[in-house]
């Protein structure tokens, strides 16, 4: 007598073991699609030729820190809330030894606030001369080239602090000084024959002289250039390949001149916007001491603007120059000049000032 099969059993375990298989090997291919999408969210690979495996790439050894690097974009950046940007400086991995680090272009300077609530031209007038008449740090020893050698008039007291702690009198006696003079017709050359006879490299920068480079003595040159604030267009440069006309960086790139030790200029009004080139391109901290003849009869080239605007214009390139950590050692005011001030005859102030500054940081 034939038993009967109970049921599930015989050919219906078949059907049980290939529903196991196939689960299994879901869940698998489920754990590798998984495993394949753990990259950042939103990302899918796309179609193309089959990945080849790689080994994967050293790690650093073993005790060796890792040193973390912030790339910083040059150029204008909005600042914080406050002012103060809050982001590490780039480094300066490559920059060769003695040049100056470059950062990004500035187009304006920072203006000052206003001497006072009206705005007036005796508030900003009274503050800019008080800060011109005002020395910041004492120079203890300062050459100077105010002897007059003749019956003429006295030459322009043209000073530069010979202390120690600056550098000057060490760089002058190992015959490594160099003197930048910018002039405009001016035939007073007592200060830079003297400086060139001291010791130090002298170009004269004067658009007067009748050749392109003479070479006066041994360290005296005269350049048929002027300083501007800004280089020739470039249709013009490309007509004109030597014109007489640069900015002051340029002719430094161009003689292979990373250094200044003193830079004298007398550009009749023209000191203020070549002053401000030079604090927006950076080019103060390739100089260690400025001598500056300044006049104030009339506003000056291309500045424009309220005559009080025009004074704090003034008063904030020279704050800027404090910024850079020049300092005021001496201030001399030409009595021989109109005693004018933006063409009124007020303040008690005279239309030409002789400042010179020193680079605190200049070594």
């Amino acid at each position: 007598m034939g038993t009967a099969k109970p049921p599930g059993r015989g050919c219906g375990a078949l059907p049980r073991w290939l529903l196991g298989a196939a689960l299994l090997l879901g869940l698998r291919l489920c754990m590798e699609l998984r495993h394949a999408g753990s990259g950042p969210p939103g990302r899918r690979d796309l179609p193309g030729p089959p990945r080849t495996h790689l080994l994967p790439a050293p790690g650093p050894l073993r005790g060796v820190r890792r040193r973390q690097v912030t790339y910083v974009r040059s150029g204008r950046r909005a600042l914080p809330r406050g002012g103060v940007s809050t982001t590490p400086p780039e480094p300066s991995c490559c920059a060769q030894r003695g040049l100056p680090s470059r950062k990004g272009p500035r187009w304006h300077i920072e203006l000052q606030p206003w001497a006072g609530p009206s705005r007036s031209l005796d508030e900003e007038a009274s503050r800019f001369l008080s800060y011109i008449g005002t020395t910041q740090i004492a120079c203890d020893r300062m050459g100077t080239n105010s002897v007059a050698t003749d019956s003429g008039p006295a030459p322009k007291p043209w000073l530069v602090c010979l202390d120690d702690r600056f550098g000057l009198a060490h760089q002058i006696r190992t015959k490594r000084c160099r003197l930048y003079s910018l002039g405009l017709g001016s035939d007073d050359t007592h200060f830079e024959v003297s400086m060139a006879n001291g010791g130090c490299e002298v170009h004269r920068f004067d658009p007067s002289v009748r050749s392109a480079h003479v070479l006066e003595s041994q360290r005296l040159w005269h350049h048929r250039l002027s300083i501007d604030w800004r280089d020739p267009h470039p249709a013009v440069a490309a007509q004109k390949p030597y014109s007489n006309t640069r900015k002051l960086g340029s002719i430094l790139n161009e003689f292979g001149h990373h250094k200044i030790d003193v830079l004298k200029a007398d550009l009749e009004s023209a000191e203020w916007k070549v002053l401000e080139n030079l604090i927006l391109e950076d080019v103060l901290e390739q100089i260690g001491q400025l001598i500056f003849e300044i006049h104030l009869h009339w506003p000056g080239f291309e500045v424009s603007g309220s005559e009080s605007s025009v004074v704090r214009f003034w008063y904030s390139l020279l704050k800027e120059l404090e910024r850079k950590d020049f300092r005021l050692f001496h201030t001399y005011k030409d009595l021989s000049k109109p005693q004018l001030f933006l063409k009124k005859d007020i303040f008690n102030a005279s239309s030409c000032y002789t400042l010179s500054w020193v680079n605190t940081r200049w070594r």
